[in-house]
């Protein structure tokens, strides 16, 4: 039997849901391709601290006849690693039912393809927090960050204010202490 698959989003499509919700972030197209964050903020003229990413994470949880995964987005600072203990706590389940969504389920929901997931516009709205440690970029750099901009040679630049109201996120420290 054939699949049919929904195409993926494009940063066309972002820009078009920027433009229909009166958004101020901005695309930066054609930065060429940005493996890592210190690459994204050199391609940018950024320091790394201003590069956010958006994750998808699988939360497991047991029904009455199996388990379902719930799905939770989660925007942190591209270099911090993301501690599944905390996010285990915040869902109220042992910390091994926390797992980082396969690149194909993060397409599937979000729309775009792992790399380059803004952090808004999905094709799916899912609950998403944002780490406390972005809230302090406020008061650096007039509270610029660069996030996914839907594809890996598309970066979005938005304020950290503009980020939590769009994304209408739970602010929590989910972040690994450097």
């Amino acid at each position: 039997m054939e699949q049919f698959t929904t195409p993926l989003r494009t940063p066309a499509d972002l820009q078009s849901f920027i433009d229909h919700r009166s958004i101020t972030a901005r695309l930066i197209q054609g930065i060429g391709e940005t493996p890592t964050v210190p690459a994204a903020a050199a391609a940018l003229g950024v320091e790394p601290e201003q590069i956010i990413k958006t994750l998808l994470f699988l939360i497991e949880r047991s029904g009455e006849i199996e388990s379902v995964e719930t799905p939770l987005i989660v925007i942190s600072h591209g270099q911090k690693r993301v501690d599944k203990g905390m996010l285990a706590a915040y869902a109220g389940v042992g910390k091994k039912r926390v797992t980082l969504a396969p690149a194909e389920v993060v397409s599937d929901l979000l729309g775009y393809p792992a790399g380059g997931v803004p952090p808004f516009g999905h094709r799916t709205r899912l609950p998403v927090l944002v780490d406390a440690t972005i809230l302090a970029l406020r008061e650096r750099y007039a509270g610029i960050v660069y996030g996914g901009g839907g594809d890996d040679q598309t970066m979005m630049e938005l304020t950290v204010d503009e980020l939590l109201n769009v994304t209408g996120a739970t602010v929590l420290a989910v972040s690994l202490p450097e």
